[in-house]
């Protein structure tokens, strides 16, 4: 690290603050704060959209899938735009067609004022599960820049650097300074992206693009074999990354406050519709970008595999280049461009889940509403205690062999299909109870816990169910779980199946 990348990082830092209150405007009522005056433009909800859905592990992980693989992590992006497309058209008229402030309005005015509790809080535990891994993987290039310069600074003190920093514009802007901010950082981390790929092709060895398609890393469509088994169990095959894809982005653009608070901010149906579809066309691109780093940095590395890198993880190869390759400034470069996604991620749930606590919590309490509170005032002051309850969780992760971060790096798995499950028992069915949407919500999280952890294949033994298979067993090869993209599929139709079928025990 240079001087020029010091100060092209904290010309970044002072730059996020100033820019983020500038663009927050007044906000003068709760719809202000939350739904920027249902005002924005439709294009910058859109890069807010693919600004909150990438995160540091977006920007380091999808280089190494290319890295030690091939590019047939690009095929996901059809399904992603399959299912935002289905959102488009069956959800978001029916969240038009009444004043709804969250995605959960739709489940109280449906089943009733429990189950959009419950689901609420669902989102609540998803998302600082989630984004509280995400926000100390964050933290981790910068504590190897600080100890390569001598500096010793804990983990926790960079978290709540980068927590403060983004809670400033996001406590005082609301979603208005969240979506002008997020589309300013996506422009940040992808220049960054696209420098990195300048200094690759220029330091690449002598033929090296036709290394590289030679060696089959350049292939895009995987078909497979169209064994139900391989299906099943490998997550980037053809069928699975579109149908599988396809139900994930249902649920995640669908289900999830983080992104229907956006859509819901469009000045009308039309501009949340394009909003909505444009962004799976952009994320396909910045996936494209992404995973062209990966599949360069192995030509740079001359094919050598992580152990011969000295390196454990694929994920720790984009940013020891980032470290060691890149020319001085363009390392802060994508060092702030990594720091942007992080902080785009943070203030969009940061506001999510204030939004979410007081709608769909707070305002189901009686006490809460004899009390009178001014609405503002108590949506600034919810978005202060998520942002410290956020730090303080993402300090735990500091030991990293703590497993809790595998569950919150996967933990939308867990829900997702109990959320989508629930809102399309809402729209296709009206039978179903309050109760009986709980019931299979609720039974569908546990019963997943069971498919993520327990269900494996292998050759030699079949589908069988066994919560703690022997290590070496799997990292053979022998044993392989059901592919994450499916997950959500299978907990729609467990949601689906289990409430329709209560449904049937009353007239």
């Amino acid at each position: 690290m240079s001087t020029l990348d010091y100060i092209v990082l904290l010309a970044y830092l002072i730059g996020v603050i100033w820019v983020g209150l500038r663009m927050s405007g007044k906000q003068v009522s709760v719809k202000d704060y939350f739904l920027g005056g249902k005002d924005l433009p439709w294009w910058a909800v859109c890069f807010s959209i693919v600004a909150t859905e990438t995160s540091t592990l977006t920007i380091i992980g999808i280089p190494a899938v290319a890295f030690g693989g091939t590019m047939v992590f690009l095929q996901i992006t059809i399904g992603y735009l399959l299912g935002r497309t289905i959102v488009a058209l069956v959800f978001l008229p029916r969240y038009f067609a009444g004043e709804l402030t969250t995605a959960y309005d739709y489940l109280g005015q449906r089943f009733g004022p429990r189950m959009q509790t419950l689901s609420s809080i669902t989102f609540m535990g998803t998302r600082l599960l989630a984004d509280g891994v995400r926000l100390f993987a964050t933290a981790i290039p910068l504590k190897v820049i600080a100890d390569s310069t001598g500096m010793d600074v804990g983990y926790p003190i960079i978290i709540v650097s980068i927590g403060l920093l983004t809670m400033s514009y996001t406590y005082m802007g609301g979603l208005k300074a969240v979506v002008w901010m997020d589309v300013i950082q996506m422009g940040l981390y992808l220049l960054a992206a696209i420098g990195s790929i300048w200094v690759l092709l220029s330091n690449l060895p002598e033929g090296g693009l036709a290394i590289l398609e030679a060696s089959g890393k350049l292939m895009v469509f995987d078909f497979g074999n169209w064994e139900i088994n391989s299906i099943l169990t490998q997550p980037y095959v053809f069928v699975t990354a579109v149908i599988g894809g396809g139900i994930f982005s249902m649920a995640s653009h669908g289900t999830d406050h983080l992104i229907v608070q956006r859509l819901l901010a469009c000045r009308t149906l039309a501009d949340s519709k394009k909003a909505l579809i444009g962004s799976a066309f952009i994320v396909a691109l910045q996936f494209a970008i992404f995973l062209v780093v990966g599949a360069l940095l192995w030509v740079y590395y001359g094919g050598a595999s992580l152990a011969e890198l000295g390196l454990s993880r694929g994920d720790e190869v984009f940013p020891r280049f980032i470290l060691e390759g890149l020319p001085s400034g363009v390392s802060g470069l994508v060092l702030a461009g990594i720091l942007a996604a992080a902080m785009s991620t943070l203030s969009s749930s940061l506001n999510a889940l204030a939004s979410s606590t007081l709608t769909d919590v707070l305002s189901k309490v009686r006490a809460w509403n004899e009390a009178n509170y001014n609405p503002l005032k108590a949506s600034r002051l919810i978005t202060l205690m998520w942002g410290i309850v956020f730090m303080f969780f993402a300090t735990l992760f500091e030991d990293q062999k703590n497993p809790v971060v595998e569950l919150g790096l996967s933990i939308a798995s867990f829900t997702y299909g109990s959320l989508l499950g629930a809102f399309v028992l809402g729209m296709l069915s009206e039978r179903v109870k309050e109760k009986e949407a709980m019931i299979a919500f609720g039974l569908t999280i546990i019963v997943m816990v069971g498919v993520i952890f327990g269900v494996w294949y292998g050759p030699d033994t079949g589908w069988i169910f066994v919560f703690k298979p022997d290590a070496a067993v799997i990292a053979a090869g022998n044993l392989k779980s059901i592919a994450w993209p499916w997950y959500t599929a299978i907990g729609s139709v467990i949601t689906i199946v289990v409430g329709t079928s209560l449904s049937y025990l009353h007239k």
